[in-house]
């Protein structure tokens, strides 16, 4: 278990093991860029979020399940917000 993940009682993640919670970046360093930031005015009672697109990234996982492929979402939405 990492640190980070200990320090914050995340005892299911913080390491890649059967059985834990994992979230993994699957990077082509050769295409990896990374774009300028684009504000987007989308957020409730008229908030701005400022997002920065990035090209390079094969695939992203959140718990064993795809959440990107080749620079795209799959639409799966496995994860969960925490607090500690």
């Amino acid at each position: 278990m990492t640190r980070n993940a200990a320090l914050y009682g995340f005892n299911d993640r913080g390491s890649l093991e059967v059985g834990k919670r994992a979230d993994i970046n699957v990077i082509d360093f050769d295409k990896l860029s990374v774009g300028s930031p684009v504000a987007y005015k989308d957020l409730p009672a008229g908030g701005t979020r400022v997002m920065q697109p990035v090209t390079g990234y094969i695939a992203t996982y959140c718990n064993g399940i795809k959440i990107r492929e080749d620079d795209s979402d799959t639409g799966a939405r496995p994860g969960r917000l925490v607090r500690s």
